[in-house]
């Protein structure tokens, strides 16, 4: 895979997060989709890319010191939108079995504006050789503000950006399931890379098997994750399967299919192989899962 440039963009939400350590302690510390990919795509990219992320943030404490976290985990920060009067979104994680739930407060989340300035958008766009951005990023967007990234996205891929996309499905941020389907199914078909899960593909799509994903996606190159079971890799027209190693000490699933995304991007980026990056992504997400919180220790 050629890249115009040696640099990954990512785009969407980073939050407050707020992780339990048991006995009903919490821990502070800063996390989103998106985030979490360009942190430990940071950890994985060869040295000489650059990885940069993109949102907007608000004035108070909170977003500064979101910003001081985003600059010291060597990820760039220098494009992020400031907004008067605005905050960061928080969330709160419940873990059951390994398994986890989240509670939102991101009403007044100022990275609900992040596309509302279309120049802006195509300026941070103009160099990145990997753009990358999720389902939740489109989910907080306004119907408008949606377009605007398209937009922006049609015109960099158009320009030589490799553009990589998760549907990442979250129901809960959108006004009704019709809408985030039609909103996601636009967004992938403006991809070189879709990164599907086949669990929420399957309860929201109707898919009944790995397959039926990838085929619904144009994408040159679709990964359709699968929790623990078997994977679907379709590169070019051609089909593979990759079956991890099962973890059967799973803690949290936080920021599983983010960290795989990462280690995926970190693979290619080096000129390795597909299904080189497939087996680093999983590597990388079996470390995640056994350890609490979105952002952990490799």
């Amino acid at each position: 895979m050629n890249f115009r440039d040696p640099s990954l963009l990512c785009i969407g939400e980073c939050m407050v997060e707020m992780a339990p350590l048991g006995d009903s302690t919490y821990r502070m510390g800063f996390a989103g989709d998106t985030f979490n990919t360009a942190w430990y795509a940071r950890k994985l990219m060869p040295a000489d890319w650059s990885v940069d992320y993109f949102t907007a943030v608000g004035d108070d404490a909170a977003s500064a010191e979101m910003l001081d976290f985003i600059a010291a985990s060597g990820v760039g920060s220098g494009a992020i939108t400031r907004l008067s009067g605005k905050t960061a979104g928080l969330y709160m994680i419940q873990l059951k079995n390994g398994e986890r739930s989240f509670s939102y407060w991101r009403e007044t989340s100022a990275a609900r504006q992040l596309a509302t300035d279309a120049t802006k958008l195509a300026e941070v766009m103009a160099d990145a050789g990997i753009i990358y951005f999720s389902g939740i990023t489109l989910a907080i967007l306004t119907p408008d503000h949606r377009q605007n990234l398209f937009s922006a996205v049609t015109t960099a891929r158009a320009n030589g950006a490799i553009i990589a996309f998760d549907p990442n499905l979250r129901p809960r941020l959108w006004t009704d399931t019709a809408t985030m389907c039609a909103a996601i199914s636009e967004a992938a078909s403006l991809a070189d890379i879709v990164l599907p899960s086949f669990e929420d593909e399957a309860e929201y799509f109707g898919d009944t098997t790995p397959a039926d994903t990838a085929a619904r996606y144009t994408a040159p190159l679709v990964v359709v994750k699968n929790g623990e079971g078997e994977m679907l890799i379709r590169d070019g027209g051609i089909s593979e399967s990759f079956a991890p190693t099962p973890i059967t000490d799973i803690v949290d699933s936080t920021a599983a299919g983010d960290s795989f995304n990462a280690g995926l991007f970190a693979v290619l980026a080096s000129g390795g192989s597909v299904m080189e990056g497939v087996q680093k992504g999983a590597e990388t997400s079996a470390k995640v899962i056994m350890q609490r919180g979105a952002l952990v220790a490799l």
